[in-house]
């Protein structure tokens, strides 16, 4: 009896790291054998970049990932598949960082966009006033992380049981959610938001307009540039995911 070739199982790198070809027709989902849910090309389970089945908890997730590997053209691009990267670092790395991202997500708690206001102009010190003030306060009443806002630039510590809260939160999440929490919080430059668009209070794109108040305030006495206009919208395009990322997973 002659040997067989091994079955085909397509992976993430397919031909070449720099273009790698579409290999399959259907991008679908289905059951996991071991619990979850698989993405399906053509039937197949592709693989992470450590080579892990791409499996995830809800089908709803699931079926996030696949629609980005459905959508691409003849070539895959990854720079188009962010929820692919976000389950592919949850799967692959989260679960051996744990307690060093939660430790980074909460130092975020300690400096947040949130609490440093302006002392001028009266306009923008009242609009901080105005669209901060409420997630400090949600914060502090559905989270228990009470932050106090500080005026300038100064650094003033936070109390460390509100760091400690925030660190405590991050360890509750499975792998999936603690990734998203952590891709969101250095976007927005705020525990405060990025917990609120996690815990489905706050959607994404609004989440990042709060994050940019000064910016905005800027743009709005200066202009705004094109170049950086487009890097704006793609930041924002990236909160947006997250938010649909964690809607997935609830």
């Amino acid at each position: 009896m002659t040997d067989q070739p091994a079955p085909h199982r397509p992976r993430f790198v397919e031909q070449s790291p720099d273009r790698i070809s579409r290999f399959w027709t259907e991008a679908g989902v289905g059951p996991h054998a071991d619990g979850g849910w698989a993405v399906l090309l053509d039937g197949r389970e592709p693989k992470t970049p450590a080579k892990a089945p791409l499996v995830l908890p809800t089908q709803a997730a699931a079926q996030l990932v696949a629609d980005e590997w459905g959508a691409q053209g003849q070539f895959l691009d990854p720079s188009t598949m962010p929820a692919t990267r976000l389950a592919s670092t949850a799967i692959d790395r989260i679960g051996q960082a744990r307690d060093a991202v939660a430790d980074e997500i909460a130092a975020y708690a300690g400096s947040d966009v949130v609490c440093y206001l302006a002392d001028h102009p009266t306009p923008l010190v009242e609009r901080q006033a105005r669209q901060w003030g409420p997630w400090r306060d949600w914060a502090a009443r559905e989270m228990g992380v009470a932050l106090e806002p500080v005026e300038g630039i100064v650094h003033r510590p936070q109390s460390p049981n509100a760091i400690a809260r925030v660190k405590a939160h991050a360890l509750s999440l499975d792998d999936f959610r603690l990734t998203g929490l952590a891709t969101a919080v250095p976007l927005l430059g705020s525990a405060v938001l990025a917990l609120a668009v996690e815990q489905g209070a706050l959607d994404g794109g609004t989440a990042f307009d709060l994050s940019r108040i000064d910016e905005l305030f800027q743009e709005e006495q200066w202009g705004v540039d094109a170049e950086a206009a487009k890097r704006t919208e793609a930041r924002r395009a990236e909160a947006q995911l997250l938010d649909r990322w964690f809607r997935a997973l609830d």
